[in-house]
């Protein structure tokens, strides 16, 4: 039987690749499988992959015969992983040797549907910590109760799929799959449903995974129409939150995140094409429109005088539909 099952997705990454399949090596055991997705590359990402299946254990490569980005690839992986257990590794970035098994070792101590670690961001040669934004270490909850308070950083605010484990019965009840199709912030909608369905999760102080910044294929480093995706996925995220049980208490946690997001790339538009920045300010006031107005009133009132008034001003801009329909 087949105990981890660890989903890597590669895109155009023949520079770091190696660096993370030699980690995926030295993390190998008899019962972990990897399952190495390329989204159909067109360096020579799949030909490192090609040699990594007869040098890995447990390796298993697939390829896309079409892009469809990092969403679709994870849910490729999904589909055909046999573990009890699943994780996720991006291409790009790499593990401490044995970081899995002792992963595995303390999750399958506690219990719970899920985990939350720690990881190491990688910049250049700098290396910072980022911890999960939840104080009580090795102890099992219910994941619903970390998703306030609303003002503050909370679980919801530490999206990555990577940085964490997941049984089985969370993939079996439909709770791990990714939006088909979502390009960036995909995560998003997927960390706040794992919040609000799962029965049990725990935060783990455990480092092992290394995060690398600054990647010039990356999305985060691309102004392009992708990075218009955040839209749509926080679009997700409130219109299903407003339909759980306890909308009232929790609609303004994500009318709130969504709106400092919004701000944040409205602050950085300098670095998007313009008919992207033009396309960016039509659907993020398409956005506020569309959140329930009393939440965004209250959320507004909450923020800093300069977001306030940037996201007030943007309100009131009127929906161009040919920029909308341009993104």
């Amino acid at each position: 039987m087949v105990k981890l099952s660890v989903i890597v997705p590669f895109y155009n990454v023949q520079t770091y690749a190696p660096d993370t399949l030699r980690s995926l090596r030295a993390n190998a055991r008899k019962d972990f499988e990897f399952i190495l997705v390329d989204d159909c590359s067109t360096d020579g990402t799949a030909g490192i992959l090609n040699r990594a299946r007869g040098e890995i254990p447990g390796a298993v490569v697939i390829r896309h015969e079409q892009n469809g980005g990092l969403a679709t690839a994870r849910n490729t992986g999904l589909d055909a992983a046999s573990g009890e257990f699943i994780t996720f590794l991006d291409g790009d970035d790499w593990l401490a040797p044995g970081y899995y098994a002792d992963l595995l070792a303390r999750t399958e101590a506690l219990g719970c549907d899920f985990v939350r670690t720690d990881h190491v961001q990688a910049d250049g040669r700098t290396r910072t910590v980022q911890r999960v934004p939840h104080g009580r270490r090795g102890e099992v909850m219910d994941p619903r109760d970390t998703i306030l308070p609303a003002g503050r950083t909370t679980s919801v605010d530490y999206p990555y799929a990577w940085a964490g484990l997941y049984h089985r019965r969370l993939l079996d009840r439909g709770l791990l799959h990714f939006t088909d199709g979502l390009r960036t912030a995909e995560d998003r909608p997927w960390i706040w449903r794992l919040h609000r369905e799962a029965d049990s999760f725990a935060v783990l102080g455990l480092l092992g995974i290394f995060y690398r910044r600054g990647v010039a294929s990356s999305l985060t480093q691309i102004g392009d129409v992708r990075q218009l995706d955040f839209i749509r996925s926080f679009d997700q995220v409130v219109r299903e939150t407003a339909t759980d049980r306890d909308a009232q208490a929790l609609l303004p946690k994500a009318v709130r995140t969504y709106c400092a997001i919004i701000s944040h790339h409205m602050s950085s538009m300098e670095r998007f094409e313009p008919s992207v920045a033009r396309a960016l300010k039509s659907m993020s006031a398409g956005a506020l429109r569309r959140m329930p107005q009393d939440v965004l009133d209250d959320a507004l009132d909450s923020m800093d005088l300069q977001r306030a008034t940037l996201l007030r001003r943007l309100r009131r801009r009127p929906a161009a539909a040919k920029e909308v329909a341009a993104a």
